[in-house]
């Protein structure tokens, strides 16, 4: 299967990668659907809401710091490079990311859309005043009173996606040859409905089953980085594709 999809990845002329937890996971951001959790145990869907925000803003405030805190600790591993080199080898056309942590960019992507918006930038609930990380993590209110927040899409908020992220994300798949998907589920609606809008080759990098198997064209099963480094590595320094006969 490895040698599959390195036949597939460079014979690909609009390759798109789609990403999820998964693809952080081996840099060391927690995965909110692993079975241990994380951050004292308690589930983000019921604190990473408008709910909270808006009526336990202690709790929703002291989840957001500490996972922005923990972030600050966390750099891109090799598989994130591994991407960044293929973008500029011009492998790759547009990565579309349902995290929120950065780590495409930091990593020197370029081409990224973030469907669920940035966990590094601020505004204010009440009015969408811009606002400074540093006041945010202080607990500050915005100049009208409103209360501070992620610019990140809350559950609850799920079908409410950043436009033109969505948008730019939804018409390169369209347009694609193959969509590499890595690191997801497929269960958060609506961004788990944008690998099946292409009508190139799928490919899926996960390290459990998602039950969607049978509707790509290769799978591989195992962490982000480990695999983007043997698929990596079947490719020579010019970007062309090595041998892929082997088996």
């Amino acid at each position: 299967m490895l040698q599959t999809a390195a036949a597939i990845i460079g014979s690909s002329k609009r390759l798109v990668v789609l990403t999820g937890a998964g693809c952080s996971v081996d840099a060391g951001v927690p995965d909110f659907r692993s079975p241990s959790g994380w951050w004292r145990q308690i589930n983000p869907q019921t604190v990473a809401t408008v709910k909270a925000l808006e009526e336990n803003y202690e709790l929703f405030h002291a989840f957001y710091s500490a996972r922005i805190r923990h972030l600050k600790q966390i750099v891109p591993h090799k598989g994130h490079e591994v991407l960044s080199r293929w973008e500029r080898e011009g492998r790759i056309q547009l990565i579309a990311t349902q995290n929120v942590d950065g780590l495409h960019q930091l990593a020197g992507n370029v081409q990224v859309k973030e469907l669920h918006g940035s966990i590094r930038s601020f505004r204010c609930q009440r009015c969408g005043r811009p606002a400074e990380e540093e006041a945010f993590l202080a607990g500050e209110a915005c100049q009208c009173g409103g209360r501070l927040r992620p610019n990140v899409v809350l559950f609850g908020e799920g079908m409410d996606l950043p436009q033109q992220a969505w948008n730019a994300a939804r018409q390169a798949i369209e347009a694609a040859d193959a969509v590499l998907v890595i690191g997801t589920s497929l269960q958060v609606s609506p961004a788990n409905q944008l690998p099946y809008m292409t009508k190139g080759k799928l490919l899926l990098i996960n390290k459990e089953e998602t039950g969607s198997e049978h509707r790509f064209d290769c799978c591989l099963q195992g962490g982000a980085e480990e695999l983007l480094l043997q698929l990596d590595g079947l490719f020579d320094y010019q970007g062309k594709r090595a041998d892929t006969t082997q088996t």
